[in-house]
């Protein structure tokens, strides 16, 4: 499975030319969800061009079924595999 994240520091932001593709392609404004197929082509095609000033996004290929989340650190994001915890 792919998913988009951000590599600096800033946070998600897609640029007006990517938003555009997105939904040129069938994309729904609010379904950003980071491993749309939809989102992983525009940004795979655009490659630095789907950035924004405050974006590096890249695409990241993990384990199909992985139950993972995006970890943000000032914008700064990581796949994490989600894993039981108690306190």
């Amino acid at each position: 499975m792919k998913v988009v994240i951000n590599r600096c520091w800033g946070g998600f932001g897609l640029s007006d030319k990517a938003i555009e593709m997105f939904h040129a392609l069938g994309g729904n404004e609010a379904d950003y969800d980071r491993d749309n197929p939809i989102l992983v082509k525009v940004v795979e095609t655009l490659g630095e061009e789907a950035n924004t000033e405050y974006s590096s996004l890249k695409v990241v290929e993990i384990p199909d079924g992985v139950d993972y989340y995006i970890d943000d650190y000032d914008g700064m994001e990581t796949i994490e595999e989600c894993h039981r915890s108690w306190c």
